[in-house]
Parts: C-alpha cells; sequence; structure tokens
C-alpha cells in the first residue's frame, strides 16, 4: 500500500527539479498526478525538462498522471487547472504549489513588470489555487496543501551589514517570505476542520536543478554541498500524508521535518546548523 492510494495530487511546476522528484514521489505512493507547468514538450523552454518527459516517467512505472498546461500567472488558468483536474481525476485531496520565477537582479535595476510576474507566480498563484481547491477538502473529505518555499525567506537580519556585494535574491526572498505568511494564516482558518492542512517546506541545502545550476547557485547537478530533490519530495510527501493536526501550519525545512517524524536519522543545514525564517520557529 502506499501513502497517498487514491488520492488526486496537483502539482505545480511538474516539469523539472523538486516539482518533477515530487510527481513521481507521489505516484509511486499511489496517487493520480496532475502535472501542471508551461513547459510541456522537451525544447518548448531553454533549461531541460518538460510535463511530458515527468508524465512518462510516471506511466512507464506504473504510476498514473496527466499533463495539463497551466500558466499559474493568470488566474484563468489557475481555475482552468483545478477544473481539468476534476475532470481527469476527480476531487482534489492534495495540492503542491511548487512553481516559482526569479530573476538575480538588484532591486534598483529590477524591471517591474518581471516583479509583478514573479509574485503573481510565486505568491498570488498559492492563494488562488488554494481557494480553488478548499471546497474539495473542507466537504468532509480533507487534505493537504503543500507550499513549497526557499531558505531565501531566512532574509539577511537585521543591519549594519558588513557585506556589501549585491545578491539580488531580494524580490524572490520576498515572495518565500510572504508565501511562509499566508501558509500560517491559511493553516489557522482550516484548523476548524480538523483534517485540513496547509504547510510550507524549504531545503535545508540548496538542490541542484536545471533552475539553480543555470542561476549559478550550483556549480552542477552533481555538486557535494546541495540536497537531492529526492529528500524535498520525501519532505513534500511527509505533510501530504500526516494527520493534518502533526502538520498544519508548519513552515520547515525538509531534512528536519523527515528527522522529527524518524523518516532519517540524521538531519543538517536549515533550521538544524542554522536557524530558520521568523516562521518556521512559531
Amino acid at each position: 500500500m502506499g501513502k497517498l492510494d487514491g488520492k488526486t495530487a496537483i502539482v505545480t511546476g511538474a516539469s523539472r527539479g523538486i516539482g518533477q522528484a515530487i510527481a513521481v514521489l507521489f505516484a509511486a505512493e499511489g496517487a493520480c498526478v496532475i502535472c501542471a507547468g508551461r513547459t510541456v514538450n522537451e525544447g518548448d523552454h531553454p533549461l531541460e525538462g518538460s510535463l511530458n518527459r515527468t508524465v512518462k516517467q510516471i506511466r512507464d512505472s506504473g504510476g498514473a498522471a496527466y499533463p495539463v498546461a497551466a500558466d499559474v500567472s493568470k488566474p484563468e488558468s489557475c481555475g482552468d487547472l483545478v477544473a481539468r483536474t476534476r475532470i481527469l481525476a476527480g476531487p482534489v485531496d492534495i495540492l503542491v504549489n511548487n512553481a516559482a520565477l526569479n530573476y538575480y537582479v538588484p532591486i534598483a535595476d529590477y524591471r517591474i513588470n518581471r516583479w509583478v510576474k514573479a509574485f503573481e507566480i510565486n505568491v498570488h498563484a498559492p492563494f488562488i489555487l488554494s481557494q480553488a481547491v478548499l471546497p474539495d477538502m473542507t466537504g468532509g473529505r480533507g487534505g493537504h496543501i503543500v507550499n513549497i518555499s526557499s531558505g531565501s525567506a531566512i532574509g539577511p537580519g537585521r543591519g549594519p551589514y558588513k557585506d556589501t556585494s549585491v545578491h539580488g535574491g531580494t524580490m524572490y526572498g520576498a515572495s518565500k517570505a510572504a508565501l511562509e505568511r499566508f501558509t500560517q494564516g491559511l493553516a489557522q482558518e482550516v484548523a476548524q476542520y480538523g483534517n485540513v492542512s496547509v504547510a510550507a517546506v524549504s531545503p535545508s541545502r540548496t538542490v541542484p536543478t536545471p533552475g539553480t545550476v543555470f542561476h549559478k547557485l550550483m556549480d552542477g547537478m552533481d555538486d557535494p554541498r546541495g540536497e537531492p530533490p529526492t529528500i524535498m519530495a520525501r519532505a513534500a510527501l511527509l505533510l501530504a500524508s500526516e494527520p493534518a493536526d502533526k502538520v498544519n501550519g508548519r513552515v520547515t525545512y525538509s531534512q528536519l521535518i523527515l528527522k522529527e517524524f524518524g523518516w532519517i536519522k540524521k538531519a543538517v543545514g536549515r533550521g538544524v546548523d542554522t536557524p530558520g525564517s521568523g516562521y518556521s520557529q512559531i
């Protein structure tokens, strides 16, 4: 038996990286996974990965999955994604808000349209999609919403700052901090149902993905400093399968939560060796 037998899950940003790993693991655990994103076919995006590749990997392993093209920066596309999911696989049991956008640019040089677009994907889409799936979850069947955050939400701390170099991560950090606050606020709102949870998880260490390698956050897909995407996938699985009263409102880190629940024996990184974000400590 799988941990997600009979469940329907939406995973946004399932073309590559963490989203792909989550979709593959959820399917292996018995869920029917709706793989959502903008890159349907290989070559549609400069980075390697596509929805069709993820779905093929799942189906070749005997799992159930469907690709659904969706631009979650657009409210109507979010609505279409949820409606299409219900047609293909029934009511939504699990939503993983993984899709994210960033440009590593200093604020002084940040184009306004790029800032707005990033917040549409990183903050607005999780709100719109969560609102759309909540009727399926709060009607008695329960459900889990898992928001994928980032260590960028931790921020640089109180100044003055000795490091005067420009890193360009302000926008991404601000949007992920907003996502963590949204997570706990919505979790408080759904606590009345008893069987619905909303949680957020960040990697304990930077995950080598086509995106992080492109942005030069990792030296390559085999960078020994990194954390395999399968660790984040297991953390998302934990938050999507444990009873709501054990995980609702948690803002946590992949290895930290896995060790806490006994899924791994040793944990390192954010939340373990260094403090996590303020929301993770509440």
